[in-house]
C-alpha cells in the first residue's frame, strides 16, 4: 500500500529557499503573459527581485538543518552555502544580461530571464539532493532552460551549434546518471543518501558481489556529472558551446553550472558513498580515480588555454582547468580524516572563483561589439589607454583567476591545496602549482595587450550601461573583499560539516 506524505514529513519550511524561487519563476510566466509589450522590462527586476529573496531566505535560514518531502531534500549550512553561490551568480547574471540584450535587440524575449529562474532552481534543488532521484530530476531542471539558452541568439549559426552539441552530450550525459542511479539501487535498495550510506558499509563489510555494482554506479555517475562540469575526457563540448552562448549565458554556465554540479557530486560521494573503501585501502575507492581526473584537466585545460585567440574559448579552457583544481578538493574528500576539509575547500573554490569569473565575463561583454565580435585578444589592445578603469578590473581578474595572493583566487587555491597535501595527495598538488604557473602565462598575456601594446581596443557600447556597471562593481568588491579578509570564507565554511552530519542520521536510523 503505497503512503501518502504528510504535511510533517513535507516540511515545505525547511524547502523554501528553493521552493520561493521556482513560486517565483512560475509567478513571472505568468504575468509575463499578460504584460503589455511597452511593460516587458519590468520582468528582468522582477527576476532579480525573486532572486533576492531567495538569496535572503538563504542566508537567514543558513545554520537550519531539517529535512523535507520524506527525506529526500536536506537543508543544512552546505544547502545554504551552495543556494548563496549559485543566486549570487544568477543575480550577477541577470544584470549582465540587461545590457547584453539591449544591445543585441533581445530585449523583448523577456523569456530569457524565466528560463534563468529555472535553471537556478535546477541547481538549488542539485545541492539540497539528499536522494538520486532528486539529482536527477534537479539535473534534467538545470540543464534543458540551459540548452535553449545556449541557443538564445538565434539564428547565430555558432549559437544554434551550440545549443545542438550541448543538448546531445548533455541527453547522452544524461542516459549515464539514470544507468548509475540504477546500479547503486540494485546494489544496496535504496536511492536515499543515508540509506546508501548504511548499505554501502554493510556491503564492503561483507565483501558481497554487490559491490561491483557500486563500483560501476560510481563510475557512471562520475562520467555524467564529469560532463557538467567539464572535466577531462568529458569537456569536449565547453569550448564550441562557450564561444557559441550568448556571452551572458556562458558566464553563467561557467559558473552556476559548476556549483550545482559539484554540489550534487560532492553528495553522492561524501554523503552516499564515502564508505566504499576496498581491503587495504585508507581513502574511498573513487578518490584515486577523481585524483587522475584533476590532473588531467588541470594539465590539458592549461596547456590547451595557452593556444586560444578567442577570448572565450580562452576562458573556456580555464574553466575546465578551474574544474580540476576543485576536483582536487574532491579527491582530498575521499579521505574520512579530511573529507569535511575537502568538502569546505571544494565550496570555498566556488564561491571565490564564481565573483572572478563572473567579473572577467563581465569585461568581455563590454568589448563585444553589437554583433558579436569584438572577442579577440587583440582587441585587448590599447584599453588601458582608452578605458584606465576597465583595464585594471579586468587586470584584478587576471590576476586572481591566476591566483596571485590578495585575491579571492588565491584563497581558493590555498584552502584546496592545503586539503590535497593533507589527503596525502602531494603530487596532485604540486600538478596544480605547476599548472598555476602555466595559467599565469595566458592570464598575463592579455593585461600585456591593454598596457604595453598599442591599438584601438573598440568598446562594445560608447558608455558602460548601469546594470553592467553595478555588475563588474560587485564582482570587483567581492574578489577584493574575500582576497584580503580571507577568514570571511573560512568563518561562512565553519559549520559546513557533512561527513559528520550524515554518519549521524544514518547511524540513527
Amino acid at each position: 500500500m503505497i503512503q501518502m506524505p504528510t504535511l510533517e514529513s513535507l516540511n515545505f519550511g525547511v524547502a523554501f529557499p528553493a521552493l520561493s524561487l521556482v513560486i517565483g519563476a512560475v509567478l513571472l510566466l505568468v504575468v509575463d503573459v499578460f504584460l503589455p509589450e511597452r511593460r516587458k522590462g519590468l520582468v528582468p527586476w522582477l527576476a532579480l527581485l525573486g532572486v533576492l529573496v531567495s538569496l535572503a531566505v538563504s542566508m537567514i535560514n543558513y545554520n537550519e538543518v531539517g529535512e523535507a518531502f520524506s527525506g529526500m531534500f536536506i537543508a543544512d549550512p552546505f544547502t545554504s552555502l551552495v543556494n548563496i553561490i549559485v543566486l549570487i551568480s544568477a543575480a550577477l547574471s541577470i544584470l549582465l544580461a540587461m545590457d547584453y540584450l539591449r544591445r543585441t535587440e533581445m530585449e523583448h524575449r523577456s523569456d530569457y530571464y524565466l528560463l534563468l529562474l529555472f535553471t537556478t532552481s535546477g541547481m538549488l534543488f542539485m545541492g539540497a539532493a539528499n536522494d538520486l532521484i532528486v539529482v536527477f530530476v534537479a539535473l534534467e531542471l538545470l540543464s534543458i532552460p540551459l540548452y535553449v539558452l545556449s541557443g538564445f541568439r538565434r539564428p547565430n549559426l555558432k549559437s544554434e551549434e551550440a545549443a545542438l552539441k550541448y543538448f546531445l552530450l548533455g541527453a547522452f550525459a544524461s542516459g549515464f546518471l539514470v544507468f548509475g542511479i540504477a546500479m547503486i539501487y540494485g546494489a544496496t535498495g535504496t536511492t536515499n543518501l543515508p540509506g546508501v550510506w548504511a548499505g554501502t558499509a554493510a556491503i564492503v563489510e561483507s565483501a558481497s558481489p554487490s559491490l561491483y555494482l557500486l563500483l560501476l554506479g560510481v563510475g557512471l555517475i562520475v562520467v555524467s556529472l564529469g560532463f557538467k562540469v567539464a572535466a577531462v575526457p568529458f569537456h569536449m563540448w565547453t569550448p564550441d558551446v562557450y564561444e557559441g552562448a550568448p556571452t551572458p549565458v556562458t558566464a553563467f554556465m561557467s559558473v552556476g553550472t559548476k556549483a550545482g554540479s559539484f554540489a550534487a557530486l560532492l553528495r553522492i560521494l561524501v554523503v552516499g558513498l564515502p564508505t566504499l573503501i576496498l581491503t587495504g585501502a585508507t581513502s574511498a575507492a573513487w578518490a584515486n580515480t577523481l585524483a587522475i581526473l584533476a590532473a588531467l584537466t588541470m594539465i590539458l585545460g592549461n596547456f590547451v588555454a595557452l593556444r586560444q585567440m578567442n577570448i572565450k574559448r580562452m576562458l573556456a579552457y580555464s574553466s575546465i582547468a578551474h574544474a580540476g583544481y576543485i576536483l582536487m578538493a574532491v579527491a582530498a574528500a575521499g579521505d574520512p580524516a579530511v573529507g569535511n576539509q575537502g568538502v569546505q575547500a571544494a565550496l570555498i573554490y566556488l564561491l571565490t572563483y564564481a565573483f572572478t569569473n563572473l567579473g572577467a565575463f563581465a569585461i568581455v561583454i563590454a568589448l563585444e561589439r553589437n554583433d558579436g565580435t569584438g572577442g579577440q585578444l587583440d582587441d585587448f589592445r590599447g584599453l588601458a589607454s582608452q578605458r584606465p578603469v576597465l583595464a585594471l578590473l579586468m587586470t584584478f581578474f587576471m590576476l586572481s583567476l591566476t591566483g596571485i595572493p590578495l585575491t579571492a583566487g588565491f584563497i581558493g587555491k590555498w584552502y584546496v591545496f592545503l586539503s590535497a597535501i593533507n589527503a596525502g595527495l602531494v603530487l596532485l598538488a604540486v600538478i596544480g602549482a605547476v599548472t598555476s604557473v602555466v595559467a599565469a602565462f595566458y592570464y598575463i598575456r592579455i593585461i600585456v595587450r591593454m598596457y604595453l601594446q598599442e591599438g584601438d581596443a573598440n568598446i562594445g557600447t560608447s558608455r558602460l550601461s548601469y546594470t553592467l556597471g553595478a555588475a563588474i562593481l560587485v564582482a570587483g568588491l567581492g574578489t577584493l573583499i574575500f582576497g584580503v579578509l580571507p577568514f570571511l570564507v573560512a568563518d561562512l565554511t565553519q559549520g559546513v560539516q557533512i561527513v559528520r552530519t550524515i554518519a549521524q542520521i544514518a547511524g540513527g536510523g
